[in-house]
């Protein structure tokens, strides 16, 4: 689902298998090397849960790429490393779900979209 850019690397830290064991309470880092094919001048990260093929909003600390790693404004052709959190709330209830991760630009274009299986676990 990457229009705008091309994912090089995920990383989310720390998870040493699939799915990634999410401790409530816990923050987890988020790490992924894209490179961009547009020019944007911000760039907005959109999280969500996927649960029965319905995407559950994902509210995280800092939404803004240019001010997750990001050096705005973006260029054609540049390689970017965006950085971010994912916090894991005590109150989330501990089940099995797809975490899906967007960055749109300034036309609301993915820049990218990757998805990781997690589970929510005390």
């Amino acid at each position: 689902g990457s229009i705008d850019g091309s994912i090089q690397e995920v990383n989310v830290s720390p998870c040493p298998t699939q799915p990634c064991l999410l401790h409530k309470g816990t923050s987890y880092s988020i790490n992924v090397t894209f490179a961009s094919k547009i020019e944007s001048q911000g760039s907005k990260a959109r999280v969500y849960g996927e649960m029965l093929r319905v995407d559950i909003p994902f509210p995280i600390p800092e939404p803004d790429g240019c001010k997750s790693g990001i050096q705005c404004p973006i260029q054609k052709g540049h390689s970017y490393s965006y950085l971010n959190k994912l916090p894991v709330k005590s109150e989330y209830p501990s089940i099995k779900l797809i975490v899906k991760w967007e960055l749109v630009d300034d036309q609301d274009q993915m820049l990218f979209c990757w998805k990781i299986p997690v589970q929510i676990t005390s």
